[in-house]
């Protein structure tokens, strides 16, 4: 099937075409004249021909995010395709074969639900938790790829059509469809519809960590099942977190994962704020077990050890030491981007915008993961109140962006719960595993050496 590539939204090319600028982490690709010319051809619409060479740089500019990747059809379909459905006390579950019927079958599992679950295809007699649950489906799979859903996921019709071409790619593992918050007429119901941990917004991207989408969620994900048999599917003593601990093991072993949010799914979010915040609590606590498996890719902050200092510089009262350390550096960028041809005002805005991308990383984490120690150090001085104001202003920004519906008040009290909820699990996750690894910052990440071909 032919395969056609789209840029990346963010995506600068320089000297006609032959220094591309993008990625998450940015990187610098530098292209020899015949290169940026063929390059050039795919983003207007010509195919990438098969040959090896055009498919290696092709790959290249889809790993390094800064292009997307499309084919015109797709050899499998949804006939290959075993849907894997979770369940405990849902009775709602019970309508979703219906709606999977396109499938080849639909597994219900009943994960040890109070009243056993009519039409489960295996239950267990006590619950063992979403990855046991999910595990024990799609070993009862056939097909050559699986879908997990969610319990209270609805798919829309032609979600699965969206996703299939991707797996055209042998190198694709796993492929996730956008998860939207059904709308409803509570405050609740508006907020999640725009801030949901499971919506990853509406741009497709590369799944990896440090990437602008560093995960998926298994409310809706459709992995290769010898994918899962290789690394032995969920890991089941994760009760939370168990979805993007698999994503980066498929990631580590040099597997791609995307995200098409052109395919879409509902949700429906939690009923009430107590169990939306036991729920962010839950995803905090899986932070230190992850930290422990995959070290830097769950940093909190990942950032150059410059942007950090001049940043702390600030915090601590020293701006023209913090101006100093930030031009400083951005100063120094010019000469490592001038070897690959990079002009010194665009390395200037790179050097730049990394610092300030630093400075929002370092503000949500000082209201979110860092919390219990960061707002009672920022609130002790005027400074650091001030600081902490700046922090907060972010979620006011955020209201006029997307108008969600509800008065701004009841806006930045939800984030600032939202916030603290999370934070408080990772804190407690990181007490429980004796650890700060899921506390501390990457500063390694924007260290790296741009890419050449």
């Amino acid at each position: 099937m032919t395969l056609h590539l789209t840029p990346d939204p963010g995506l600068r090319r320089l000297a006609d075409g032959r220094i591309l600028i993008g990625g998450a982490p940015c990187r610098v690709l530098r292209l020899g004249e015949d290169g940026a010319r063929l390059v050039g051809r795919w983003f207007r619409g010509a195919p990438v021909a098969d040959g090896p060479a055009h498919r290696q740089l092709a790959d290249r500019l889809v790993r390094g995010g800064l292009a997307h990747p499309w084919h015109d059809a797709a050899r499998l379909t949804p006939a290959d395709v075993t849907a894997v459905v979770p369940v405990r006390d849902h009775p709602a579950a019970a309508a979703l074969p219906r709606l999977l019927a396109e499938c080849a079958a639909t597994v219900l599992v009943d994960d040890g639900s109070t009243l056993p679950l009519p039409g489960a295809a295996v239950r267990h007699p006590f619950s063992r938790g979403p990855a046991a649950a999910r595990n024990t489906g799609w070993r009862q799979a056939r097909t050559a790829l699986v879908a997990f859903l969610d319990a209270d996921v609805v798919p829309v019709p032609g979600w699965l059509e969206e996703l299939l071409p991707h797996f055209e790619d042998p190198s694709v593992a796993a492929v996730a469809p956008r998860v939207c918050s059904r709308s409803g007429p509570t405050a609740l119901d508006r907020y999640e519809e725009h801030r949901s941990p499971l919506d990853l917004g509406p741009q497709p991207a590369g799944v990896r960590p440090g990437s602008r989408v560093s995960y998926v969620p298994t409310a809706a994900l459709v992995v290769r099942r010898d994918a899962l048999e290789r690394l032995g599917g969920f890991d089941e003593s994760l009760r939370y977190g168990e979805d993007v601990d698999l994503v980066w093991r498929l990631a580590a072993e040099g597997a791609q994962v995307r995200y098409e949010p052109t395919a879409r799914v509902h949700h429906t979010p939690r009923a009430t704020w107590t169990a939306w915040a036991r729920q962010r609590f839950g995803y905090g606590t899986s932070a230190a077990a992850l930290a422990l498996r995959h070290g830097r890719a769950a940093a909190p902050v990942r950032a150059s050890a410059w942007s950090l200092a001049a940043w702390a510089a600030l915090t601590a009262g020293h701006p023209a030491a913090a101006a100093a350390t930030a031009l400083g550096s951005a100063a120094l960028l010019p000469r490592r981007l001038r070897s690959v041809g990079v002009p010194p005002a665009e390395s200037l805005r790179l050097a730049l915008l990394g610092h300030l991308g630093a400075g929002r990383q370092l503000a949500d984490a000082a209201t979110r993961a860092w919390w219990p120690a960061a707002v009672p150090a920022l609130a002790a001085t005027r400074r650091g109140r001030l600081l902490l104001a700046a922090s907060l202003g972010r979620h006011v920004l955020d209201w006029q962006r997307v108008r969600p519906g509800c008065a701004l008040p009841h806006w930045v009290a939800a984030r600032v719960a939202d916030d603290l909820a999370y934070g408080a699990g990772v804190w407690w996750g990181a007490l429980r595993h004796r650890t700060t690894a899921p506390l501390r910052p990457d500063t390694g990440v924007r260290d790296k050496a741009p890419e050449r071909p």
